[in-house]
């Protein structure tokens, strides 16, 4: 028989974490210990009220599988058991370091996935004051942070972006809309962004409207975040967008969002892989696809007060893999 535990944490941010819908001050998880001949695998998700999750559902999802994870559920039943989402994640990766540890593997030996000893990923720059958010710019870069997220909502987008660029002229920038703008004007912003050397513009319009994004012409690339959950989202993305963020709390765990990525890459779409406000053991998930994807957007732990121990080396702007390899 198999120990299954299941509980949630609260980890403190450093500073309040403000975007486009709302502000946190703290990471809430919900983690799964799965336990096997003193063997033990854990897993991590994030629950987002985004998606109608909450660390209450979560848990009540997870509770009534206990019978079957406890009888050696695998993963490929996990999948047809749960939807995708946060519940299914913590379950999910607790499965592939269950059977890593049994192995005596990492999750990226098990995988034969070769990490670089560490990779360039992006800090993000909260919504506050045009002049907060290039100070707050200023100090990620002179602590030596290269690419820079900065988070948008449907106002002061010229003044926020204007002072932060001539804050940090040199730096590399990408923008998340949170799908907080609307497709009127849109082809104008797109505009400014391209003007002032951004990267990428990450899920501009609610998931519901993506459809204004068909045939629209635009000088940089966009992703979908919001719109895309798991390979049946690949579909009504195609023409509409350049790329896809992938989340382990969207796809339901590192097997779907292996598929996912597969099948993306297929179609000529380029991977972003993103995390919700979590621990160093839910970024060890997602490992795997970094070297698979154009920008990495892994800094979820960075904004924690503390982080689980042991837990993975962030600079910042960069993260060491030279013990997770």
């Amino acid at each position: 028989m198999r120990t299954v535990k299941v509980y949630p944490e609260a980890w403190p941010l450093i500073k309040p974490f403000v975007i486009a819908r709302g502000s946190r001050e703290q990471a809430g998880v919900v983690v799964v210990e799965l336990e096997e001949d003193g063997v033990k695998g854990v897993g991590e998700c994030t629950p987002y009220p985004r998606y109608g999750e909450s660390e209450a559902s979560v848990l009540a999802q997870i509770t009534l599988l206990l019978p079957q994870l406890e009888r050696g559920m695998t993963r490929e039943a996990l999948q047809q058991a749960l939807p995708a989402g946060a519940a299914r994640n913590a379950i999910d990766c607790a499965l592939w370091d269950l059977a890593c540890r049994q192995q005596q593997q990492t999750l990226c030996q098990h995988l034969s996935v070769t990490l670089p000893d560490s990779v360039s990923m992006a800090q993000t720059v909260t919504l506050d004051t045009p002049e907060l958010m290039a100070s707050s710019a200023l100090a990620l870069w002179e602590n030596g942070a290269v690419l820079l997220k900065i988070k948008l909502d449907n106002h002061l987008i010229t003044e926020r972006l204007m002072a932060i660029r001539s804050t940090v002229p040199e730096a590399r920038l990408i923008v998340d809309a949170n799908e907080s703008w609307h497709s009127e004007g849109l082809a104008a912003r797109c505009q400014l962004l391209a003007d002032l050397g951004v990267e990428m513009l990450e899920q501009p319009l609610p998931a519901t409207d993506d459809e204004a994004l068909a045939n629209f012409i635009h000088p940089l690339p966009i992703c979908a975040d919001e719109s895309c959950h798991t390979r049946s989202s690949l579909a009504a993305l195609r023409q509409r967008y350049e790329m896809i963020n992938i989340k382990l709390d969207k796809t339901g765990g590192l097997t779907e969002a292996l598929a996912l990525a597969s099948e993306a890459e297929q179609a000529g779409l380029d991977l972003m892989l993103g995390c919700m406000l979590c621990t160093s053991r839910a970024i060890s998930a997602a490992l795997p696809l970094v070297t698979r994807a154009r920008f990495v957007d892994l800094d979820g732990p960075t904004w924690l007060a503390v982080d689980v121990e042991p837990g993975l080396q962030f600079g910042s702007g960069r993260i060491d893999f030279t013990a997770a390899s």
